[in-house]
């Protein structure tokens, strides 16, 4: 069993003074906190992902990689990477990198996300939130067990010759999944290849 705490990195107001941080202290502060955890024995800590100015976490593997080069053992996790709206190789690509920095700490977790902001932000229609989230899954797993994919996903097209993993990063990142998906969605059948 692990015991960790995942954060979305809100930029909130104090209860007490009703005073803002500035987004760049609440970085500060959040980078604290994953030191923290593993100071105090967490196993594992996840940073989601946002789009939204009242969130510092758009972009969690540069937060995960900055927290790698400060900790020795801790758990890295996106909790979760939004892969609805992401490109599955360039996915990889950054958690393959983010486990060479961290020494092998690292872990995806996979999700639809629950707020739908990254949809028309990334050019996706809301009414294609199954179909994307299954494609890209797909998709992502192909690329963590082979170096080379090849074949046409109506979202991401992948010819025969793209080296979708450099070869350095051909660690076997864990892999999980997470939902908080809208309402009348779900994963569908559990799958059991994850690992």
């Amino acid at each position: 069993m692990q015991i960790g705490v995942d954060s979305f990195g809100a930029v909130i107001s104090d209860p007490t003074t009703g005073l803002t941080v500035s987004a760049l202290q609440r970085m500060d502060n959040l980078l604290d906190e994953i030191i923290l955890a593993e100071q105090v024995g967490l196993d594992v800590f996840g940073i989601g992902e946002h789009h939204r100015s009242e969130f510092v976490d758009s972009a969690p593997v540069v937060i995960l990689a900055a927290a790698a080069t400060r900790t020795k053992n801790i758990l890295l996790t996106s909790a979760v990477t939004v892969l609805s709206a992401a490109d599955p190789v360039r996915v990889f690509q950054e958690f393959a990198t983010l486990d060479l920095i961290s020494h092998g700490r690292t872990e995806i977790v996979a999700g639809r996300g629950s707020s739908i902001e990254t949809f028309p932000l990334f050019g996706f229609d809301l009414e294609d939130y199954d179909s994307l989230f299954s494609e890209k899954l797909n998709l992502l797993l192909k690329i963590r067990e082979n170096t080379h994919v090849h074949g046409l996903v109506s979202t991401v097209l992948l010819s025969q010759d793209r080296r979708s993993i450099p070869v350095h990063s051909r660690i076997r990142c864990p892999f999980g999944l997470a939902s908080a998906a809208l309402p009348n969605h779900s994963f569908g059948p559990a799958r059991s290849d994850f690992r």
